[in-house]
């Protein structure tokens, strides 16, 4: 199992645009990304830093997993 890397949101935002993700909407320091096809939906805190049980909820909503996800990175 591979460990979860130290990211920022941008840098999540950037892995899960290579996904094939977009930004649906902006609220706060939120992003909402979306994927059409197959449809999946993931929100990603604007931080510094997402902490791990985040980011792995993050990974959870967008179908990926810790192995594939860092390859995005």
């Amino acid at each position: 199992m591979t460990k979860l890397p130290h990211i920022s949101g941008r840098e999540c935002i950037r892995a899960l645009e290579r996904a094939g993700f977009y930004e649906r909407r902006i609220k706060g320091d939120h992003v909402f990304m979306q994927r059409d096809n197959p449809y999946a939906a993931a929100v990603v805190p604007l931080h510094k830093e997402v902490k791990p049980g985040t980011l792995r909820s993050i990974i959870r909503q967008a179908g990926l997993t810790v192995d594939e996800f860092v390859e995005l990175l």
